[in-house]
Formats: C-alpha cells, sequence, structure tokens
C-alpha cells in the first residue's frame, strides 16, 4: 500500500499533489490567520468608538447628578440612554461614585443602589475606558472614571453584548476553511491530473525500455512520437536512433558468434587433421618394415610396440578433441621410449629433405609429465624445425631431466623464427586458439602443453637458426616423489 511507503518512493503524480495540498494547508492557514486578526482589530475598534460615544454621551448627562447622587435622575437618564444606543447592545450600565459604590444602575435588581462593585467585575479593568472582551462569554466590559478639575468624582461600567460580533468571526472562518478546502481539492486534481500527462511519455518510454530487456529494444511506433519540436518528441527520436543501432549491434554479434562457431568448427578440423596426420608417416614406416623384415623377431617386436604407442597417440588426440580441445586426463607418464619413436616419426622427412638428425635423449626413468602432450609438441617442434631447413642442413634434439622437471631443447639452421611466432610462443595463451596467419596450429599445441603443465619457453632466434628450450616443471608431490 501506499501508505507502507517511503516518500521518496512515491510515484510522482502523488508527489505533485501533495505537494500542493501542503502548499496550500500552510498559504490558507497565514490567509486565514491573518484575515481574522484584520476583523477582530477592526470590529474592536468600532466597537471601542461606540463605546467611548455611549460613555461621553452618559458622562456629560449624568455629571451634574453624580455630584449631587441624584439617584432618580440618573435612573432616568441611563433609561433614556437604552433606546438611544440600542444598537450597543449593552447588558448592564452602572453609575457609581468616587468610592466606586453604585449610584444606579440599568438593573437595580442584580446591582442595588450603595451596594460596592463586586470586585470581580472590575478585575483586568482600567480607568481609562478600554474594551476588555471575553469570547467565552461573548460579553466586553469597560471601566470610565469622571474626571472634574482633577479630581475623580464618579464613574461609569458597562458590560456589552458582542455575540454578534464572535458568530460574525466564526462565519468568517468556515467560509475560508471552506473555500481554501474546495480551493486546495481542486488544485490537487488539476495537478494530478497535469502530471500525469506530463509523465506519460516517461512512462511510455519505460515500457518500451522494459520490452527490450530480454531481446530486440523494440522501436517506438510513429504516432507515439510526437512533435519533433517538442521535448519528448526529441527524446522519443533519439532513442529509437539508439534502438536501431543496438539492432544493428546484436544482429552484428549473432552474425560474429556463427563465424566463429564456424571457424571453432574449422580449427577443429584442422587440429584433427594435423595431429593424426603427424604420426601417419611413421606408422607406415612401421607397416613397411614388418611387411619387409616380419620374420625378424626384434623388428617384429620393435616395429608392433612402435604401432601401439603411435595409435595410442592418435587416440588420446581424439579424446582431447571430443572435450573441446580440453586435454584428458593423462595418468600415463613420460617414457624413454615415446621420446625416442619420434626420431622415427620424423625419418620420412629428413629423407626427403636430407637432414642430419643429431639425437640426444637422456631419459632413463620414468617421469611424471602428460606423455602424450609431451610427445605431441615436441614433434611438432621437430616437424617444424625440419620444414624451414634447407637440403643437408642440421636439425637436433636434446632432452634432458632435471630434479624439478625435463627441459627439451630442438635446433635448426632456418632463416628464423618470425618474431610473431616467437612472441605467441613465449608470452601468448592457448585461450585464443592458434595463430590466425600462416601455420601456427603446431605452435598453439605447444602453447597448450606450457599452459597447462605451467611451462615455460624461450626461443633464440637469428638469421643463421633457431633454438628452442621447454621446460617442464613436475607437479610438486610427484618432484618430491621423482627426489
Amino acid at each position: 500500500m501506499l501508505s507502507t511507503l517511503r516518500i521518496s518512493e512515491w510515484p510522482i503524480a502523488i508527489k505533485v499533489p501533495s505537494l500542493v495540498m501542503v502548499l496550500m494547508l500552510v498559504v490558507s492557514f497565514v490567509i486565514s490567520n491573518t484575515v481574522l486578526t484584520r476583523l477582530a482589530e477592526t470590529q474592536e475598534r468600532h466597537l471601542q468608538t461606540l463605546s467611548r460615544a455611549y460613555f461621553d454621551g452618559l458622562g456629560g448627562t449624568l455629571l451634574p447628578h453624580i455630584l449631587h447622587e441624584d439617584v432618580w435622575e440618573v435612573f432616568d437618564t441611563l433609561d433614556r440612554a437604552r433606546s438611544i444606543y440600542a444598537g450597543l447592545n449593552a447588558l448592564t450600565t452602572i453609575v457609581l461614585n468616587p468610592a466606586n459604590r453604585i449610584i444606579a444602575a440599568s438593573d437595580p435588581k442584580a446591582f442595588p443602589t450603595g451596594q460596592p462593585l463586586a470586585m470581580e467585575l472590575l478585575e483586568g479593568l482600567g480607568t481609562d475606558g478600554t474594551l476588555l472582551i471575553d469570547e467565552d462569554k461573548r460579553t466586553a466590559r469597560m471601566l470610565d472614571a469622571m474626571i472634574l478639575q482633577g479630581q475623580k468624582v464618579g464613574g461609569l461600567y458597562t458590560e456589552l453584548d458582542v455575540s454578534t460580533l464572535i458568530a460574525e468571526r466564526q462565519s468568517v472562518l468556515l467560509q475560508l476553511v471552506v473555500t481554501n478546502a474546495l480551493l486546495t481539492l481542486f488544485l490537487m486534481a488539476v495537478g494530478y491530473w497535469a502530471v500525469r500527462r506530463m509523465v506519460q511519455p516517461v512512462r511510455t518510454l519505460g515500457t518500451f525500455l522494459d520490452r527490450g530487456s530480454d531481446g530486440p529494444v523494440e522501436i517506438i511506433p510513429d504516432v507515439q512520437l510526437g512533435s519533433p519540436t517538442s521535448e519528448f518528441g526529441r527524446l522519443f527520436r533519439r532513442y529509437n536512433a539508439m534502438a536501431r543501432a543496438a539492432n544493428e549491434r546484436l544482429l552484428l554479434t549473432e552474425q560474429l558468434a556463427e563465424k566463429e562457431r564456424l571457424a571453432s568448427l574449422g580449427q577443429l578440423a584442422s587440429g584433427m587433421a594435423h595431429e593424426i596426420n603427424n604420426p601417419l608417416g611413421g606408422l607406415f614406416n612401421a607397416l613397411h618394415a614388418l611387411k619387409r623384415y616380419g620374420h625378424r623377431d626384434a623388428v617384429r617386436d620393435a616395429s608392433i610396440r612402435f604401432l601401439e604407442r603411435g595409435l595410442n597417440g592418435i587416440r588420446d588426440t581424439m579424446r582431447a578433441t571430443l572435450l573441446m580441445y580440453q586435454n584428458p586426463q593423462e595418468h600415463r607418464a613420460l617414457k624413454h621410449a615415446d621420446i625416442e619413436d619420434l626420431r622415427y616419426l620424423i625419418q620420412p622427412t629428413l629423407q626427403q629433405k636430407e637432414l642430419a638428425l643429431e639425437w640426444y635423449n637422456a631419459l632413463d626413468a620414468d617421469l611424471p609429465l602428460p606423455a602424450a602432450s609431451v610427445r605431441d609438441a615436441t614433434l611438432n617442434l621437430l616437424l617444424n624445425a625440419c620444414a624451414v631447413s634447407s637440403e643437408g642442413d642440421v636439425v637436433s634434439l636434446n632432452a634432458q631431466p632435471t630434479a624439478s622437471g625435463l627441459n627439451i631443447s630442438i635446433s635448426d639452421r632456418g632463416s628464423g623464427m618470425p618474431e610473431a611466432y616467437q612472441n605467441f610462443l613465449e608470452n601468448g595463451s592457448s585461450s585464443g586458439g592458434p595463430l590466425k596467419v600462416g601455420a601456427g596450429l603446431g605452435l598453439w599445441i605447444v602453447r597448450r602443453l606450457l599452459d597447462g603443465a605451467g611451462g615455460s619457453v624461450n626461443v633464440e632466434a637469428s638469421p643463421a637458426g633457431t633454438t628452442i628450450r621447454l621446460s617442464l616443471p613436475f607437479a610438486m608431490e610427484a618432484a618430491r616423489h621423482v627426489a
């Protein structure tokens, strides 16, 4: 409910009328108080003027009779003054001697002659003829001393009925309250209507923004745009321009995602072909050896083991491919034969270009490293070295275990590795996929091994050749076990 919300959470269509109501109440209070104060001052001033005229008229007539304390003449004067000043609504008029004893009163039964005037009637009164109004009793009292040659010779006391004046004030107050209330309600209604009209475009904009939160941004129809020169008309047109641009970007993003998907499929296919094609030459050589020398037990056993390791490598490659280029959890340790097999896999390439091979494989025990990944990476570096070498050049491999890992160094005498490939190999990441230019898939496989094993690489490239040094650390617990 609205009453349970904080004021800051109220809709603006409620805030503005509420503010109008508060301001109108404050203005109404100030205006009403001012009007009533001015009315009361005017009434009292007129009443004071009439009372003074009444007292002056009586005083001039009663002065000789007061000096002689002629009771009957005083009564007669008071009786005649009652009809003359009937509009003053005098309830009681009392004539006093210097000792404030009653000479005569307009109501002799209530105020007998010779009795002192009750003190409660004189309470709060001066002797200068100033009115004292009691709104609760709706009366006004006045006491005026009669002075002759500097001496007090008597006094006049009167009590007036001011209920008509009080009723007039209440009537004015009621009219002010009713008028201000109606005016406040009218202004609240006008404010509510005006604010709703003003915020309607904002609600329209909010509606279209909500509709576009889960998909393409919806365009505001032309019939709701309004005048192009109005503030909201310009705002709506800017929103439509932004919506069209956002929709175009969304479409381009979807198209780019589709292209990236197709590119990933291409990378997947090329990676599979690359990784399967590399060991095939060696496997065919092993088959050829079996065909020609299969009757020899040593040749047959070595060829079968070689074929088995080659097929296991192809199987591991397929597993990695099915896992979206993520390495399977390899549990087989790296053996001396895993590195040694590589010299046979590159034999067709070496023979084709008449390259010499310098080979040093110092592995003398199983190492806690992923065998398939290390084989693939080393094979790709050897094939790259053969590819960039000229006929008669030398390609070398040096695999040297250490206390904490394995160092593999591969060298060639080609024209040097391009800077882009060198930077990718030393500082890149396999998360971005293979290089987009040239044949970078083999280097990407090497980079993936380094990222997965936490290894490092150093490349020394010059026009006289290139040396790539891989450093592959053992896992911490495996390193302690090896040590």
